[in-house]
């Protein structure tokens, strides 16, 4: 595996892609799972609370390792093209 700097560029780029991305999602996703939930006790609600902080946490990781990889990719593919000097 070569690591060369338009990889890593390419890399950066899609974390940056995913975290711009799962902004919009998260929110998008809580107003959904909120509106569906209804009206709850205190200690439901405290519990639909840790589940949702998990929720986020596995979006992101999925969102940031599935996009940091294609730009990854993106960025060797574009950097092999050039000649090397």
């Amino acid at each position: 595996m070569e690591f060369s700097l338009p990889a890593w560029l390419g890399g950066l780029a899609g974390t940056v892609v995913a975290v711009a991305i799962y902004l919009p999602a998260i929110r998008a996703i809580e107003a959904r799972l909120r509106a569906q939930s209804g009206p709850k006790t205190l200690e439901q609600r405290a519990a639909f609370e840790d589940k949702l902080s998990v929720v986020r946490r596995v979006i992101l990781a999925i969102d940031v390792a599935i996009l940091a990889s294609v730009g990854y990719w993106i960025g060797h593919a574009i950097g092999a093209s050039y000649p090397k000097l």
